[in-house]
């Protein structure tokens, strides 16, 4: 039975749960502003709601892979913490963009942190490993 990355599976489903919540907080601004699509532009709400969804997703490739090769590579739970951290970021960065998009960099920081720590964490073990013949 393959459940030997259980928690990296459910902070992945998080995320995404994450990813989706923001589709629906465009739509939300979408009936809120009276701008149908395919417009994406002409209400501050609805344009900061596009762009923390588009920056999630512009995000979600560079976090998925690392939290997933630091999972394989290094610790599943801490790949899953970090994950969860970077989730928190996201949801931050979000509210504060919302808010007022001076107020995005706290949440952007935490998550981009994340991020960072991830991929030279996965990074790190890779090459340790083929330095030391696989140990």
């Amino acid at each position: 039975m393959m459940m030997e990355h259980r928690w990296t599976a459910l902070v992945t489903i998080l995320a995404l749960l994450v990813y989706f919540g923001m589709g629906l907080q465009v739509a939300r601004a979408r009936g809120k502003s009276g701008i149908d699509a395919p417009a994406m532009t002409g209400h501050p709400i609805l344009e900061r709601a596009n762009r923390v969804h588009i920056n999630t997703l512009e995000w979600l490739p560079l976090f998925l892979a690392a939290l997933w090769l630091f999972a394989i590579y290094w610790d599943e739970r801490v790949a899953a913490g970090l994950g969860v951290v970077w989730i928190v970021g996201r949801v931050v960065y979000s509210s504060g963009y919302m808010a007022d998009p001076a107020k995005r960099s706290t949440g952007f920081l935490i998550q981009a942190l994340a991020v960072v720590v991830l991929l030279l964490g996965a990074l790190g073990r890779i090459v340790y490993s083929l330095a030391t013949g696989g140990a």
